[in-house]
Parts: structure tokens; C-alpha cells; sequence
């Protein structure tokens, strides 16, 4: 895979982005943030391959120990404590997204849903990788309690978010490219 120099200017440009938004943030036991508007940012405008790449490179600052992660949480232990699962989520919906993108096209609808199927995987990932350290922890936790707590309150406000990008990316992608 060879990336042209403005290919990683965009990369790098966006994996900034996501870091920034990541300070933009609700304490909680999942924290509310903007991150995960920057993740559809950086897939609706790069797509799949250079936006997975910057989630990856996002994700990579954050595990060398940069504070890069919510509540300016950096570090390994970030990635393998209760939200790394929607950490490393992100990354699969990177994938999923161009997986979808390949096959259904880049308009608008199949972005949209191959954005929507990006997140629900990181939400499933997620909330398993979460309910699996409670467990570990010999502190039981079912499903409906971890729905609740990890995703339930976040669908509005990520369905606000996906929103945003997705404006946001169709007056953005001329300029990018």
C-alpha cells in the first residue's frame, strides 16, 4: 500500500481531528464525546482505506502513552481498560465502513448506512469487551445493565453526531480533494 505525501497530510490532519474532539468531552462511565463524530468525519470525507488509516493512527498515538484518549487518558492500560473496546471499535468500523463502501458505492445512503453499521459493530464490541473486564473483576454485570450504561445513552447524541458529519463531509470532500 503506497500513500501519496497529501494522502498522509489528509491522514494526519484527520487523526488530529479526532484528537481534538476527544477533549471535547462529558465525564462518565463511557464518556460522552466528539471523537466518534470525527471518526465519521474522517471516513465520509477520506473513505474507507485513508479513514481507517487515521483512526489506526489515532489509536496507535493513544497506545504509545500520548494523551490522546478521553479524560486525557493515554497509555496501553487505556486500551485494554473498560472502554477500549470502543476504542478499538473504532477501528472496525473503519473496516466495515469500506467493506460496505466497496460494495454499495460512496453516494450519501451508502456512507450513511455503512457509517450506521460501523457503529453499531463498535457498540457490540464495545459493550462486550465492557460486560467481559466487570466480569473479570468478579463484579457481575448483565447485558441490559451495560446496554444502559454504554449505549443507550449515547444513540441520540451519535445519531446527532453522524448528522453533523455527514453535512459537514459534503461541503468538506471538494475541498479535501
Amino acid at each position: 500500500m503506497k500513500l501519496q505525501t497529501k494522502d498522509m497530510l489528509r491522514i494526519a490532519l484527520f487523526s488530529a481531528l479526532i484528537v481534538l474532539c476527544t477533549y471535547i468531552s462529558i465525564p462518565a462511565a463511557v464518556p460522552f464525546t466528539m471523537q466518534t463524530f470525527a471518526v465519521f468525519l474522517a471516513l465520509a470525507v477520506l473513505g474507507g482505506k485513508n479513514g481507517s488509516i487515521a483512526i489506526v493512527v489515532y489509536i496507535l498515538l493513544g497506545a504509545v502513552g500520548l494523551p490522546v484518549f478521553a479524560g486525557g487518558k493515554g497509555g496501553i492500560f487505556a486500551l485494554i481498560g473498560p472502554t477500549g473496546g470502543y476504542l478499538t471499535g473504532f477501528i472496525l468500523m473503519g473496516l466495515c465502513f469500506r467493506l460496505i463502501t466497496n460494495r454499495l458505492g460512496t453516494g450519501t445512503l451508502p456512507i450513511v448506512l455503512a457509517l450506521l453499521a460501523g457503529l453499531l459493530l463498535c457498540y457490540a464490541y464495545g459493550t462486550v469487551w465492557f460486560v467481559m473486564l466487570y466480569v473479570r473483576a468478579a463484579k457481575p454485570i448483565t447485558l441490559g445493565a451495560a446496554l444502559g450504561m454504554c449505549v443507550l445513552p449515547f444513540l441520540l447524541p451519535d445519531a446527532l453526531k453522524l448528522t453533523l458529519a455527514m453535512v459537514l463531509a459534503k461541503r468538506l470532500k471538494p475541498l479535501v480533494k
